[in-house]
């Protein structure tokens, strides 16, 4: 990949920073990412495609499909210095971040990462500096326990698959940035409905292949290709589909 291309979410986003991390934590995760925000993947003609997923306003973005993808993104945003706070009902599927962000000199996790139970609690307030990822992993059809309220907090809502009752709730319908992986003719169906998609759109969310993805944004319907580098197939596995 020789370029980068930041997708467009709304017009008035901020660019994302540079943060400063420990070296071990850049050695675990060896970041993916620019000035432009957190690196997704690569387009058709082999150019990066970034996300400024942590910006200066309060952001909510949804991912539709495997847990490789909500995880893989969760790495490269603690690369980026964020802060992870992960909300679910599946705390072993995600200590793999834990491991990967290491242990302080007393033996306990880096709190670079935090698992919680899926239940509200209250979140840390971010900034600049400390830029806040809660991941909200609680199913088809989540309540939204954690509302992005201040600026440099994102809130991202992990859906296994789209249910019907996801048009109606905020949750998808004011997502600032979607990440759709393959999906059955009737969730296809179901998605142009959510996000007003064009006939023409719906065909090619069924025939994607396990490392590919359709990110929307605002007037932005882009195919990507997920890329990995080895240090995140040691922790994650190969790039799948599934969890």
């Amino acid at each position: 990949m020789s370029r980068s291309r930041t997708i467009d979410v709304p017009s008035n986003q901020g660019v994302a920073p540079e943060f400063m991390v420990t070296p071990e934590t850049l050695d675990a995760i060896s970041p993916s990412g620019d000035r432009g925000g957190v690196i997704i993947g690569s387009d058709p003609q082999g150019e990066a495609q970034a996300a400024s997923i942590l910006r200066s306003l309060p952001t909510r973005m949804v991912t539709v499909g495997g847990l490789y993808l909500a995880r893989q993104l969760a790495l490269r945003a603690m690369a980026t210095g964020a802060w992870v706070i992960i909300a679910t009902g599946r705390p072993a599927a995600w200590k793999v971040l834990e491991r990967a962000a290491g242990e302080t000199p007393d033996g306990k996790p880096v709190p670079l990462v935090q698992i919680r139970r899926l239940a509200p609690f209250d979140l840390p307030r971010s900034s600049e500096d400390t830029p806040l990822l809660v991941i909200h992993d609680g199913g088809a059809v989540p309540q939204e326990l954690f509302p992005p309220r201040h600026p440099w907090q994102t809130t991202m809502y992990v859906l296994p698959y789209l249910h019907p009752q996801v048009s109606s709730g905020t949750a998808a319908n004011t997502a600032d940035l979607v990440l759709l992986q393959r999906l059955p003719l009737n969730q296809a169906q179901l998605a142009q409905r959510i996000w007003s998609l064009r006939n023409h759109q719906v065909q090619p969310l069924t025939q994607l292949q396990d490392d590919q993805l359709i990110a929307l944004g605002n007037m932005t319907w882009t195919m990507i290709r997920l890329v990995t580098n080895q240090k995140e197939k040691d922790i994650l596995g190969p790039i799948r589909r599934g969890d």
